[in-house]
C-alpha cells in the first residue's frame, strides 16, 4: 500500500521544478555562528523534514508563529482562529548555505507557494505560506526574491506567501517533532510529505544530506 500511495503522490506532485537562484544583492560578509530561519508552508511535518535533509541545516523544530503564548497549542491552532501558522524554526550554518537557498528549497519543494490560506488537503490560516524574518537583511532578501520569481512567472501563479517580521517563534509539543522520521509509513505522510524528500533529492542533489 506504501508503494502505491507513494508512486500516485510522485505522479501528482508538481512543485518539484527547479526554479531560478536569487539574484538579489547579498551580505557582503558571511556572519560567524549559526543563524536561524522561520518559514511556515502547511502541516509543519513536510516542511520540518525537507529541511531536516538540506546540507548546512544544524536543527529543525516544529511550531507556531503569528500568535501568542497562550494559544501556541496544537488543538488551538488548529481552530484558526489563534494568528498562527505551523512553522518551522530552522538553525544553518550560513557558511555552507545562504539564507537564499533556504529560501529557494522553501518555495519550489517544501510547499506550493501560490496556495492561499491551505496547502494540499489542509485548509485555514494556520496553513498559510509565510516567512516569519528575523533582521531586515531577511526581509529584504524574501521580498526581492519573490518578487524575481513572480516577474520570471515560475510557478505561472502569483506568490501569495506573506513576509512578515517575526515576534515569537513556540516549538509544537513533542509528538509532533522529527513526525516524518518517526511516522514514514502513514498514509499522510507517504502522500504528501514523502514526496518532497524526492523532490528535494531530485532537483538539488548538491544539497541533499540522507
Amino acid at each position: 500500500m506504501r508503494t502505491l500511495l507513494l508512486a500516485l503522490a510522485l505522479a501528482s506532485f508538481g512543485a518539484e521544478a527547479a526554479i531560478p537562484d536569487y539574484t538579489g544583492p547579498v551580505p557582503a560578509s558571511v556572519p560567524s555562528g549559526d543563524a536561524t530561519a522561520v518559514f511556515a508552508g502547511g502541516c509543519f511535518w513536510g516542511v520540518d523534514a525537507v529541511f531536516k535533509h538540506v546540507k548546512g541545516v544544524k536543527n529543525v523544530v516544529s511550531g507556531y508563529s503569528g500568535g501568542s503564548a497562550a494559544t501556541a497549542k496544537y488543538m488551538i491552532v488548529g481552530t484558526g482562529t489563534t494568528g498562527h501558522a505551523e512553522s518551522v524554526q530552522v538553525t544553518y550554518d550560513p557558511k555552507e548555505i545562504r539564507y537564499a537557498d533556504l529560501l529557494k528549497v522553501f518555495f519550489s519543494v517544501a510547499h506550493d507557494p501560490t496556495e492561499l490560506n491551505r496547502q494540499g488537503p489542509d485548509v485555514g490560516t494556520q496553513y498559510r505560506s509565510a516567512i516569519f524574518y528575523g533582521n531586515p537583511t531577511q526581509k529584504t532578501v524574501a521580498e526581492r526574491y519573490i518578487a524575481q520569481l513572480d516577474a520570471a512567472k515560475a510557478f505561472g501563479k502569483p506568490i501569495v506567501t506573506q513576509v512578515v517580521a517575526l515576534d515569537k517563534f513556540y516549538p509544537a509539543e513533542a509528538y509532533h517533532q522529527n513526525y516524518l522520521a518517526l511516522h514514514p509509513d502513514q498514509p499522510y505522510i507517504v502522500y504528501n510529505d514523502l514526496p518532497k524528500l524526492a523532490a528535494l533529492k531530485k532537483e538539488y542533489p548538491a544539497w541533499y544530506r540522507p
